[in-house]
């Protein structure tokens, strides 16, 4: 597997025939399957203290597959991935995903490696790193990602949009 590294690598890739997208089961199965295969990306990791680290990785037409870093105490906002669905697999340490109920309560749960977990989209979460220890996650989109909205709770506790951001980046700086 190679690796376009830099986020402009994709603005330099020519333009190929629109595919159909892939849904949470066919993306869940590319997550297992490449984070089984260690040698595909352990030669990559990297950590930074600054916050999370991610690079793309290859994957077919359609797809972004990206693999992500977290310290401890990294992590994302609530957000939603706009029309793409997504799955992630942990494929080393632990990672605490966090997602509203239909009470508005927001639930944690905590993910182990070797467990995958897919977002529809428009599906709202937020992952981090909550433990001790370094971890490293596998994410893939479909249709790739090129938006994402981030939310807030409201003084009574409702959650609503915070801001948009056009990203084709599994978090941006907006």
């Amino acid at each position: 597997m190679s690796l376009l590294s830099a986020p402009s690598a994709r603005s330099a890739l020519p333009a190929g025939p629109r595919r159909p997208a892939l849904d949470v089961h066919q993306l869940s199965a590319l997550t297992r399957s490449i984070a089984a295969r260690p040698e595909l990306w352990q030669p990559l990791v990297r950590f930074q203290e600054s916050g999370r680290w991610w690079t793309r990785l290859d994957a077919p037409a359609g797809v972004d597959v990206w693999l992500i870093t977290w310290l401890p105490a990294q992590g994302t906002e609530l957000h939603d991935h706009g029309d793409s669905s997504a799955a992630f697999t942990i494929a080393g340490g632990t990672v605490t995903e966090i997602r509203p109920a239909v009470d508005g309560r927001l639930v944690p749960q905590e993910l182990t490696a070797g467990r995958t977990q897919t977002v529809e989209p428009h599906d709202l979460h937020d992952v981090l790193n909550a433990g001790t220890e370094p971890a490293v996650t596998i994410h893939a989109y479909s249709v790739p990602l090129t938006r994402m909205t981030y939310w807030s709770r409201t003084d009574d506790g409702v959650l609503v949009p915070a801001r948009t951001v056009v990203t084709d980046e599994p978090e941006s700086n907006a």
